[in-house]
């Protein structure tokens, strides 16, 4: 369905000296340089498949999205999508796909709902009957129906992203893409956007690039991800080879009184570990200690760290994306050394 090979955007950037004097050398001598967004990134998904695709900020992800959806013309390389070429066969193509960024809409902001699905049912010439049948699907699978006469301005953000979603499945697409769906949404309504995209998945096979920075959306429903940073290919793969492979990073954070917190957890020393598997930060009262949990079980580092220090809080969670790529990087460095 989706084939990417050797993709690359590079940009040029226009650099100024300082000054009026620079101002005058950069409008009739601009200087630039080649500022390199994607390098070389390759990757299929079949029809029907999920596509965790991750990344810090300012890895090139929306690039690559911008270029899979036919904004951005790739320097190099090639992709298509269901047998299209996203810039060549642009008219046709963007009839096939559907996209919704979290933090952008494509409503009207103060058109009631239900007239912008009229709008947008124009635009990609969908029959009349099928737009009927589309949206008792849409309204039974997002429960539109409480908010499709108001005017797009007074939604509130989980309604919002439910109606963007609706939007770009309206014309049935075949590819969806899906930039942080779910992002500042609360919990509530973060399971009821993953329940509706994994149905509309399953019922539809419709394939989807989710690009997202919350492991949870990524664990609920993707089996597969493609980690990026700095415009490479990082990990191509399921959720699980990756824990299998890097472990499984924890964060523990706690509060204390205790003086030089440092010196009194000595977590290397007592549990007889680098101090690659368990990382501690602190600013004095807060404490933040990073460790694989595959190596030191929770429970160790739980009954450890109370037992030697005051905790007036603690609380364990999954690392973010960022610490698992650092890890990721920090274990090939690692075997690139080794070889």
């Amino acid at each position: 369905m989706i084939y990417v090979e050797n993709l690359r955007k590079e940009f040029k950037k226009t650099i100024k000296e300082p000054g009026l004097l620079g101002s005058f050398k950069s409008l009739f001598h601009p200087k630039s340089e080649k500022i390199v967004a994607v390098d070389d990134i390759s990757f299929e998904v079949p029809e029907g498949e999920i596509l965790g695709f991750i990344g810090p900020n300012g890895a090139g992800k929306s690039t690559v999205i911008k270029m899979l959806t036919g904004i951005l013309t790739p320097t190099s390389g090639k992709c298509t999508i269901n047998g299209k070429n996203p810039t060549v066969d642009r008219k046709s193509y963007v009839k096939e796909i559907g996209v919704v960024f979290g933090q952008r809409t494509q409503l009207w902001w103060d058109l009631p709902l239900r007239e912008t699905y009229g709008v947008l049912k124009e635009i990609y010439e969908v029959p009349e009957d099928r737009y009927h049948k589309r949206m008792a699907f849409l309204n039974e699978v997002l429960d539109l129906e409480s908010f499709i006469t108001s005017p797009v301005r007074t939604l509130s953000l989980g309604q919002r992203m439910r109606a963007d979603i609706a939007a770009s499945l309206l014309h049935s697409p075949k590819v969806l893409f899906l930039d942080e769906p779910t992002i500042g949404l609360d919990v509530v309504v973060k399971d009821n956007i993953r329940n509706a995209i994994d149905y509309i998945n399953k019922t539809e096979k419709t394939t989807v690039i989710l690009t997202t920075h919350d492991l949870a959306d990524i664990e609920t429903l993707s089996k597969r991800i493609v980690m990026i940073d700095k415009g490479q290919n990082v990990f191509d793969g399921t959720i699980s080879e990756l824990k299998s492979k890097y472990g499984q990073i924890r964060e523990l954070h706690f509060d204390t009184d205790t003086a030089n917190v440092e010196q009194a957890l000595a977590y290397a020393e007592h549990f007889g570990i680098s101090d690659d598997v368990v990382t501690t930060e602190t600013d004095g009262k807060s404490v933040k200690v990073r460790f694989n949990s595959s190596v030191v079980p929770v429970s160790d580092m739980l009954s450890y760290t109370l037992g030697k220090i005051n905790v007036n809080d603690i609380s364990v969670k999954d690392a973010d994306i960022e610490e698992i790529i650092r890890r990721l990087y920090k274990q090939g460095v690692q075997d690139e050394e080794k070889a």
